[in-house]
């Protein structure tokens, strides 16, 4: 992944701490996974935008311990398949459920891939960062 959008709703929490507002302990529970939907373009500030119709299943996918600010998948290698059309994916979004819940984060795929009807695509690697203090 190359650049990730924050969702506002999360971007906000992180932000309020600078006011004063403590981040409330569940405000983000995702009992410890999170969902992963693929995107041909730009997801958008909902997470919505640029759905990719071969596929709208979210993936469940876990994430270890963050160090240094970033967090790796630590899922084996999750996949979708192509229900019927031909595409090239190009994003993903990262939500808190695997249908509703709350969008988290999104992000461009390094490498955007084509993808046919039937074909499956798979993710070796996911980290999200969030930049640090060097």
């Amino acid at each position: 992944m190359a650049t990730y959008s924050y969702s506002s709703t999360v971007a906000n929490a992180l932000l309020n701490v600078f006011g004063g507002t403590a981040i409330a302990a569940n405000a983000y529970a995702t009992s410890g996974n999170v969902y992963v939907a693929l995107h041909t373009g730009d997801p958008g500030s909902a997470g919505t935008s640029n759905a990719s119709a071969g596929s709208s299943t979210r993936v469940l996918v876990a994430f270890g311990s963050a160090s240094a600010g970033t967090t790796t998948m630590t899922t084996s290698n999750p996949q979708w398949t192509n229900g019927g059309t031909s595409e090239t994916i190009t994003a993903i979004s990262i939500w808190s459920a695997s249908s509703s819940g709350t969008f988290i984060t999104s992000g461009q795929l390094t490498t955007s891939q084509a993808w046919a009807s039937g074909n499956i695509i798979q993710l070796s690697s996911l980290s999200v960062s969030i930049p640090t203090a060097s």
